[in-house]
């Protein structure tokens, strides 16, 4: 049966058995004749849920856009540096990296005597950012890529070993810097470690390399291997030694964890503390071979002298023209407190220790 309304609405008949006007879905005839549609008035019943489906769904763009954005800006906030570690009954567990110094990108710093591209200076000790400019811009590293080179070596743990020189030794880039190993060359692993961070050796880096994976690929591998687990995010290697390639970048901040991790290693930091080395090995000839060493750091060696309060510990340098001079430090303060400061892309030799010694004067402000 069919309804049928009156003026103000009431209904005058109804079918309960189905059939024109009955059950859910079917049209029905309104005041004066008129159509009505039950579907039309479901879809004005539903309007509020599709208001707050709508809202949801542009919460969610919204809150991806923000997680985006954060992990673009700010890609090692301590939200984000969660690592996986192996543990001896097979299972994982989940690390916070609350001991680690991480700047906030949006933090101004004052800037006076800086020039330099980037540079940064933390607690080596206790997670603090003394001064920061931008620590998450990836730039190429030069020589101090050989930090990680040197890690993958001493985790190799086979210092006495004699390494036997091979032709991926041969450097021929003008002005790469050389501790001067020869293909054939017998070279004790610690005293190779020595020629790979005092001249900063690009010839010790292939030949570590060569030692350590059996080839430079695959040594180049491992040291990006390293670096993702350390959360170097903003850094990819394509050489053991720095040498220039638009693929091999780090930033300011990956360097800190690098070199931070490297501090922990006693024959790394007894390495970078030296002035000098005497270096002896048996050449391709069999004839024995000596050459000095002298420690690429100028705080070192006494060419620029360290601001008053602060004993400079050690570091790694790196220079190519694409680069410009970088360096990497670790200093301590009159009460033992640790720091670790870096410069990248500073214009000359000169100009990087004015930037280094500019940075590392803000210990105690």
């Amino acid at each position: 049966m069919i309804n049928y309304t009156t003026r103000h609405g009431h209904i005058l008949e109804n079918s309960r058995r189905g059939g024109l006007g009955s059950g859910r879905g079917h049209a029905g005839y309104g005041w004066q004749g008129s159509y009505v549609s039950r579907s039309r008035g479901r879809r004005r019943r539903n309007s509020p849920l599709r208001l707050i489906l709508f809202i949801l769904l542009l919460a969610a763009v919204l809150f991806g856009i923000t997680a985006y954005r954060n992990r673009v800006v700010n890609p090692y906030r301590y939200e984000e540096r969660l690592s996986n570690y192996p543990m001896a009954h097979g299972g994982t567990m989940k690390m916070f990296a609350q001991d680690l110094s991480v700047p906030d990108p949006a933090e101004k710093y004052d800037d006076t005597g800086i020039t330099a591209e980037a540079g940064i200076l933390f607690r080596a000790d206790a997670p603090q950012v003394l001064y920061a400019k931008e620590p998450y811009e990836k730039l190429y590293p030069a020589s101090i890529t050989k930090i990680m080179t040197a890690i993958l070596a001493l985790e190799d743990d086979k210092l006495e070993d004699v390494v036997t020189v091979t032709d991926d030794a041969v450097i021929t880039e003008p002005g790469a810097s050389l501790c001067g190993i020869k293909p054939g060359d017998k070279i004790p692993m610690k005293d190779l470690l020595r020629g790979l961070l005092l001249p900063s050796g690009n010839d010790a880096a292939n030949a570590i390399a060569v030692q350590v994976s059996g080839s430079v690929d695959d040594f180049v591998k491992a040291m990006n291997e390293k670096a993702r687990e350390l959360g170097c995010t903003g850094t990819h290697f394509t050489n053991p030694s720095g040498l220039q390639d638009e693929n091999h970048y780090t930033t300011a901040f990956d360097i800190y964890l690098m070199f931070n991790e490297a501090l922990k290693i006693p024959e790394f930091q007894e390495i970078i503390n030296t002035a000098s080395y005497e270096a002896s090995w048996t050449g391709a000839d069999g004839n024995p071979v000596k050459k000095t060493w002298s420690n690429s750091n100028w705080y070192l060696t006494g060419k620029i002298k360290t601001p008053e309060g602060l004993k400079v510990i050690g570091g790694k340098t790196g220079t190519t023209i694409a680069a410009g001079a970088c360096l990497v430090m670790d200093t301590e303060d009159e009460e033992g407190r640790k720091y670790i400061s870096v410069v990248l892309k500073a214009q000359n030799r000169q100009n990087l220790y004015d930037n280094m010694t500019n940075i590392i004067s803000k210990i105690g402000r």
